[in-house]
């Protein structure tokens, strides 16, 4: 899903019969943006990476709390999901789930908002799944997932680069990784050979010229 499709989405939230109730007033289109633009002004570089803030806080005046009413539930996922998006595409790396919260604040005025991001570590080793390049999605269970060229693994690579089983994706030690089983032309993850790597969210796996995504649950 491209960011345009996200904001897209969100504008769908209040499209129709509830329109009328939202015209003029706060969109949820406008939060997403916020949410991006907090995204990028806190993120970090370290040793991992360009690390951004998972963790953000919405506060709304009573108005609009009470005019997004049921919409709550469903705007915090997709915040979420579009938040999760905007990483990956941006290739920041998160330390902890994407959480996003929606919350009132009295001394806010109708249609004005605040939005805090912090960097929270947490567990992120509860699983993922591989995003193939047609966007075929394979859960990571507790079976190893082996790549290559035989019938045999979990996911066939037809690639005159990969070799018979060539990598190996598993969990071990509350963590999801991606071993080389010795494959003749390596293994990469976001563009640099490895042996051995633990995977963090929107982490590419490269085997010869196939492309897969790590998508953290």
């Amino acid at each position: 899903m491209g960011i345009e499709q996200f904001e897209q989405r969100l504008e769908r939230l209040v499209e129709g019969t509830v329109a009328k109730a939202f015209r003029g007033q706060l969109q949820p289109v406008e939060i997403g943006k916020r949410v991006k633009r907090e995204m990028d002004l806190h993120c970090i570089v370290s040793i991992r990476g360009r690390v951004a803030p998972n963790s953000f806080e919405v506060d709304i005046s009573e108005e609009d709390f009470e005019r997004f009413g049921s919409f709550l539930d469903v705007l915090a996922g997709e915040l979420v999901e579009g938040a999760q998006e905007h990483g990956r595409e941006s290739r920041y790396k998160f330390l902890g789930p994407v959480e996003v919260s929606l919350g009132v604040n009295p001394s806010l005025n109708r249609s004005t908002f605040n939005v805090r991001a912090e960097i929270v570590e947490g567990d992120l080793s509860v699983g993922g799944s591989l995003v193939l390049a047609d966007g075929q999605r394979i859960d990571i269970g507790d079976s190893p997932v082996v790549l290559g060229r035989l019938e045999d693994c979990t996911i066939m690579i037809e690639d005159q680069q990969a070799s018979r089983h060539h990598a190996q994706i598993q969990r071990h030690d509350e963590a999801v990784w991606v071993l080389d089983l010795n494959s003749t032309n390596g293994t990469k993850v976001n563009g640099a050979r490895i042996t051995q790597h633990r995977l963090v969210d929107g982490d590419v796996i490269t085997i010869g010229s196939t492309a897969m995504r790590f998508e953290m649950d």
